[in-house]
């Protein structure tokens, strides 16, 4: 196994008034030429936005741009004609492909929401604008990896224009789960969402991240009851 740890703390950090935002990679302001991705797994954005307030019409093209809110409401609009709110609880995908503006709003005037916002760089591009939100309560179980995106459109989840699959975990405190990959070529970053876990002795406190790669499968300890998003992802391009 080989791998490479970021501490929460060594995250860029913009501090915006209405937004505050943590960037494990490369983005934006944040530039770190050791830090511009992992794979095909370009940005993993930790936001937090006041309420009432949020991101104006913008535009994306040919990125696979996944948003996970992890407390309240995250209002979304664009223009393929999609209008609606992503709840704490929901996964929501959007392939930018030829090109597509949207807006990304706190969903209410008074409670914060936050959210993690992850690229994934495409395995086409130029394909046609698409959106997709799934609720993922139907399918997380209890202490176990729960697939919520896959390259297949007939997977659970949502899916995406690459050979990726992200799986969420919530565990109880004692509970030594082992995820296997899809495709042993790919490599994993694992997040914790909260928490407390471990993975080849290295010690994973609330949102650090770990990168490894050259493994069939990986095993985790948990220390402290813990949500863990992992993230498999080509390492390759």
């Amino acid at each position: 196994m080989k791998a490479i740890y970021h501490a929460a703390d060594s995250r860029g950090d913009a501090n915006h008034g209405w937004l505050k935002s943590r960037h494990t990679f490369s983005f934006a302001n944040y530039h770190n030429p050791e830090r511009m991705g992992f794979g095909a797994l370009r940005v993993i954005n930790d936001d937090f936005v006041i309420g009432g307030q949020g991101f104006g019409n913008h535009s994306h093209r040919n990125m696979e741009i996944i948003s996970i809110p992890l407390s309240g409401k995250l209002a979304h609009g664009d223009s393929i004609g999609n209008e609606g709110v992503i709840e704490t609880g929901e996964i929501q995908v959007m392939s930018a492909g030829t090109g597509i503006t949207h807006s990304e709003m706190n969903g209410d005037n008074a409670e914060a929401v936050r959210f993690l916002q992850i690229w994934v760089i495409p395995n086409e591009i130029d394909v046609a604008p698409r959106y997709q939100q799934v609720h993922m309560g139907d399918i997380m179980r209890p202490n176990e990896f729960s697939q919520v995106l896959s390259p297949n459109t007939d997977d659970a989840g949502v899916w995406i224009h690459q050979d990726a699959w992200f799986s969420m975990g919530d565990f109880d405190e004692g509970m030594s789960p082992t995820y296997e990959l899809n495709n042993p070529n790919n490599g994993v970053y694992l997040f914790v969402i909260s928490g407390e876990v471990v993975v080849n002795n290295n010690i994973l406190s609330v949102r650090d991240g770990l990168g490894i790669w050259d493994i069939k499968n990986f095993s985790m300890k948990v220390e402290e009851s813990a949500k863990i998003l992992v993230m498999e992802v080509p390492l390759s391009l």
